[in-house]
């Protein structure tokens, strides 16, 4: 038997992420600084963490229920509120290993060979691959500078096929920083309303935007229940290694997601859970300082490419930065290539978050403002060494 050829073949053809290899380089380099990794700098605040411990210290080291604590979830239910969304804690609300757990479930839930998912992008790197490993195709809108990379009506339009069964729809967004607001979400709510698409909501970077609040697109009434919203603790948190998030939904499909969850995953850890209880109850402060800072580096990273000769649209969500780099006559990955060897600096090809990513990198400024300053100083360097040749 030779154990390739019994591998299927839509597990085969998913390629790799095309982020990790630049972090496997980066962990053979001194003195390099990466702006490449997707995760807060801070730590997850210390009340948080020391709920985690007294739950260690008390015990609570059992299964939870499947769907989580329901502690965790009446407090998920509280918390979205703040963005008009109403879910029953009982049966409408599903906590998950990560909020990457949750777009994985509800892919698997909906979608299999013959149907169709529309992602724009660039965009996560995991909504392609979970939705091959389906055996579902994905469809995938190209997202354009010059809208601002938000997603207009008439892109939608033209990209549902009597096959579309779901709609992606990853905002604030990774890796563009891209928003939508209500009224832009509106024209796509027009398209939507009378077909049968379902709307998977990526909305981890929900407490990261920075002019006005984050709104969801199941915060219109029609759309309320054809849509799964996805969150998390681990980007508003600071807890990625907690490895908790939540699904949310009608509770038709919510409980066929808890069967995959039941199944595959059992229950997310309780430790993080308890943890995430304290998060929600009282840590507001602490989101609200590391949205501040966060915005604080984000207009110094913004400036820092545009000094160093990349034009640079201006994020408004997320803490990523997307700059273009056709000028520098490389390609992408050329450009991440020689800026990494030559100056010790990580940021990503665009052309990980997709093919028409290609001219741009992703440089993600959840990092020190030390760290910021210098990689602006050697990517400024590097560009005038590229003018010079």
């Amino acid at each position: 038997m030779i154990m390739k050829d019994m591998i299927l073949d839509r597990i085969k053809n998913v390629p790799p992420s095309g982020i990790r290899k630049y972090f496997d380089l980066i962990n053979e380099m001194k003195d390099a600084i990466s702006l490449g990794v997707g995760e807060p700098d801070f730590i997850t605040p210390w009340n948080i963490r020391e709920a985690g411990i007294y739950s260690l210290e008390n015990g609570h080291t059992n299964y939870s229920s499947n769907a989580g604590f329901i502690e965790l979830r009446e407090e998920i239910s509280k918390y979205l509120k703040k963005f008009s969304l109403d879910y029953n804690p009982v049966d409408e609300i599903l906590v998950t290993v990560g909020g990457s757990e949750g777009i994985d479930a509800a892919l698997r839930a909906l979608v299999g060979p013959g149907d169709e998912v529309i992602i724009p992008e660039p965009s996560f790197v995991a909504y392609q691959g979970c939705t091959q490993f389906t055996g579902a195709t994905p469809v995938t809108i190209s997202l354009k500078e010059e809208n601002n990379f938000k997603l207009t009506a008439g892109e939608l339009e033209a990209a549902i096929t009597d096959k579309t069964k779901v709609l992606i729809i990853p905002f604030p967004n990774n890796p563009t920083g891209a928003i939508m607001t209500k009224d832009e979400l509106y024209e796509l709510v027009k398209v939507l309303r009378d077909k049968n698409i379902v709307v998977i909501s990526d909305e981890i970077y929900c407490e990261l935007t920075y002019e006005g609040q984050h709104t969801s697109i199941a915060s219109f009434p029609e759309m309320r229940d054809r849509t799964i919203v996805i969150n998390g603790f681990s980007k508003s948190y600071a807890m990625t290694g907690w490895r908790l998030g939540y699904a949310c939904g009608h509770k038709d499909v919510i409980n066929e997601m808890k069967k995959i969850h039941q199944y595959a995953i059992m229950c997310a850890p309780t430790v993080a859970q308890d943890a995430a209880i304290e998060a929600l109850r009282n840590s507001d402060e602490d989101v609200k300082m590391m949205g501040k800072e966060y915005n604080r580096r984000r207009r110094v990273t913004i400036d820092g490419f545009r000094k160093a000769g990349f034009s640079c649209f201006e994020p408004k969500g997320a803490f990523y930065v997307f700059p273009c780099i056709k000028s520098s006559g490389l390609s992408s990955e050329e450009f991440c290539e020689r800026l990494l060897v030559e100056y010790k600096v990580l940021v990503v090809p665009g052309t990980a978050f997709g093919k028409c990513g290609e001219g741009y990198v992703r440089a993600c400024y959840a990092a020190s403002m030390e760290n910021i300053n210098e990689a602006m100083r050697r990517i400024k360097a590097f560009s005038d060494s590229l003018a010079k040749r």
